[in-house]
């Protein structure tokens, strides 16, 4: 197993993977103490039978740098490959402000070839190459130096099978004409605006049961704050203060350090120093913000009405386009999606791009009365009226 830790080793490796149509891609990396995760190793590896084209890379190791690697990645005429990849991209996003171009997600392939929802890794290396992977050592500390034999061999794996996994769904995407459809799935991922997390709106993901304009107000406040002081000091959010905690100082409206010290769920060192001044700041910026500038979490109340029956039938149709399309049903569309067809929202993901040939098209025509749903047998299908 070669591991990389130099950076005239990682261009020397990356100069011949630019030869090759397709590179595997992995990270593994830490994100229990800070709010950005932390890069502690890059697996990579080039089309070939065995382990001899593939590397681990240590970001970790002094003096190296990652700029082959990333000239790797802006170069078009090489694929990188990984599975699930949106925790890599937004690494290598933070890291070097770069997404990896072109970029093919095998999770994202594997549903739309019929693997169903969500697939793992594990499962579609024992499907398709056959192999087992040892999960063994998944959850181990990654940043800590040297690395055991079983973290490197379980490292590498997820970037060897990954190279049959790749071809292999590379190829009936081919068939099958479908792979315009990953494309479109994809450049979401590649979208800045993904991974741009805004401060002002960290208060949505808030559970509350007050939805008092005022106490919303103290809430964002609160949220922001909190999301602002992570950031910045690269820390979690939770080690700042809780949700909890969040509540009950929106509930409580502490002005002094005394108040905060009345708190039954602030952490002691939030009690002090720049988080205390931080939380008091808040708190009096909700309290002093006007009326009209309060956030609401109410919903609308001229809500499009959902038809029910209409909303059953779509279910039906989906189920059915579904198993015809051999895609994942939740690919193609949500519950909420289905809803809003259903009370005539026409802006609906379901309703564009490839999933207008799939669904959209004929969800849209069981909407306005031109096909009715039939049983023929084990199957549904359309009937035009």
């Amino acid at each position: 197993m070669i591991t990389i830790t130099t950076t005239e080793a990682l261009a020397e490796f990356c100069t011949k993977a630019a030869e090759f149509d397709y590179v595997t891609v992995d990270t593994e990396f830490l994100r229990e103490r800070t709010y950005y995760s932390k890069l502690c190793m890059i697996q990579l590896a080039m089309p070939g039978e065995d382990d001899s084209n593939a590397v681990l890379v240590d970001p970790l190791a002094d003096g190296l740098s990652l700029d082959p690697l990333y000239d790797l990645f802006r170069d078009t005429s090489v694929v990188k490959v990984f599975h699930a990849a949106r925790q890599d991209l937004e690494i290598f996003w933070v890291e070097a402000g770069l997404f990896p171009t072109p970029l093919f997600d095998t999770q994202v392939a594997a549903m739309v070839c019929g693997f169903g929802e969500q697939v793992g890794y594990e499962t579609l290396v024992r499907k398709i190459a056959r192999e087992q992977v040892d999960k063994s050592s998944r959850f181990t500390d990654w940043s800590r130096r040297p690395l055991s034999d079983a973290q490197k061999r379980y490292a590498l794996a997820d970037v060897t099978h990954l190279r049959q996994v790749y071809e292999y769904l590379a190829a009936e995407l081919e068939s099958s004409g479908r792979s315009r459809w990953v494309e479109e799935e994809l450049s979401v991922l590649t979208q800045p605006s993904t991974y741009d997390i805004q401060p002002q709106e960290a208060w949505r993901r808030i559970k509350t049961r007050s939805q008092s304009p005022r106490f919303l107000g103290i809430v964002r406040e609160l949220a922001a704050f909190r999301e602002r002081y992570a950031q910045e000091n690269n820390v979690p959010r939770n080690r700042v203060y809780k949700d909890d905690a969040l509540v009950e100082l929106a509930s409580t409206k502490p002005s002094t350090h005394a108040d905060l010290g009345a708190s039954r769920l602030l952490q002691r060192e939030a009690r002090r120093g720049a988080i205390s001044e931080g939380i008091l700041t808040a708190v009096k910026r909700g309290m002093d913000c006007p009326s009209k500038d309060l956030p609401s979490d109410e919903k609308p109340r001229h809500k499009p009405q959902v038809n029910p029956a209409l909303a059953d039938l779509l279910r039906v149709l989906l189920k059915a386009k579904s198993d015809d399309a051999g895609v994942a049903a939740k690919l193609i569309a949500s519950a909420s999606d289905l809803d809003a067809i259903a009370s005539g929202q026409r802006e609906v993901p379901a309703l564009t791009g490839w999933r207008s040939e799939v669904f959209g098209a004929d969800a849209l025509r069981l909407c306005d009365g031109q096909v009715a749903l039939a049983a023929k047998g084990q199957t549904v299908a359309l009937v035009d009226l």
